[in-house]
């Protein structure tokens, strides 16, 4: 498997769509996975669009639970690689990030409207 580091500040904004889900090893047992240091892997839903362009969406792998990460919100990816695979006549790209944390919201600005004095 090639490991590919992706550089997200040209990927444009990223959303979340689907809300961190635990990851499955085995379906048959429910086992979940974990990674080499004992935590559970968790899956994110995210909708990439850069200006001008259709939205493509990809799924995370990330280690432990993203705080704050729920369906909407405009997220952060810190270390993101993606990692070609081939499994017989099957084969495509699957990513994992170091963090995926969420964007602050700009902060709102009251405005006055009116001629008060």
């Amino acid at each position: 498997m090639q490991s590919i580091p992706v550089d997200g500040t040209r990927l444009g904004t990223m959303t979340c769509i689907v809300a961190p889900e635990v990851r499955i090893a085995n379906r048959d047992t429910g086992e979940v996975r974990k990674d080499r240091e004992g935590q559970t892997v968790y899956t994110v839903g995210v909708a990439v669009r850069q200006d001008g362009r259709r939205a493509s969406i990809i799924e995370i792998s990330v280690s432990g639970e993203p705080a704050g990460v729920v369906e909407g919100v405009r997220v952060h990816v810190t270390g993101l690689t993606a990692f070609s695979w081939a499994m017989g006549d099957r084969h495509g790209l699957s990513f994992r990030a170091d963090a995926i944390t969420p964007v602050p919201a700009p902060a709102q600005t009251t405005s006055r409207k009116g001629g008060d004095a």
